[in-house]
């Protein structure tokens, strides 16, 4: 059966990067749900948050023939247990000066702020779990939703360490991950 994984892959920041990881998981047949990119905390790193559908030994598989990129440092599956995941919306809801008040209210009770006002609509920004988010909407959805957007998920292992994929791939390339956290290229 196929299921959603989030998979963290840690890459050099370079042109064409994010084309050849998207084109190798398309290769794959995998459908892609989402994907984050964004540099991290080691200069001339990206972090690619990638969400598929798939079958676990299916995920496996593409999490070793993305080792297979030169750029790849590092790719971990990220579950519940092992990290904690965020996304973020923007959500533009139709708010008439009857409505404003609730809508400001529902805001709040999801810890969410607005972020630009007309005279006809709202802009909501929200960031969390893709249940909150997902709770935000729902509640929103009777006042009529204009526009929305999100990021998909980001997301980031617990503790101290990453967990990798496979473990015996190119050392040479792997980036070594310390004890407080901070990545060091092990070259």
């Amino acid at each position: 059966m196929k299921t959603r994984h989030t998979l963290s892959v840690l890459v050099e920041d370079h042109p064409g990067v994010l084309n050849r990881v998207v084109s190798l998981l398309r290769r794959r047949s995998f459908n892609i749900e989402s994907i984050t990119v964004g540099h991290s905390e080691q200069p001339g790193v990206s972090r690619m948050t990638i969400v598929v559908l798939g079958r676990e030994e299916e995920v496996e598989q593409a999490g070793k023939q993305l080792y297979k990129l030169m750029e790849v440092l590092k790719v971990a599956e990220m579950t519940p247990a092992n990290s904690v995941a965020h996304e973020l919306a923007l959500i533009k809801v139709a708010a008439k000066a009857q409505s404003r008040a609730e809508i400001l209210q529902i805001a709040q009770i999801y810890e969410a702020r607005v972020i630009d006002a007309s005279p006809t609509t709202l802009m909501i920004q929200a960031a969390g779990t893709e249940q909150k988010v997902d709770g935000l909407l729902q509640m929103l959805k009777g006042y009529g939703i204009r526009e929305l957007v999100r990021t998909g998920p980001v997301a980031m292992s617990r503790g101290s360490q990453m967990v990798a994929v496979r473990d015996t791939v190119r050392p040479e390339r792997e980036l070594a991950v310390t004890a407080n956290g901070s990545g060091v290229n092990a070259n």
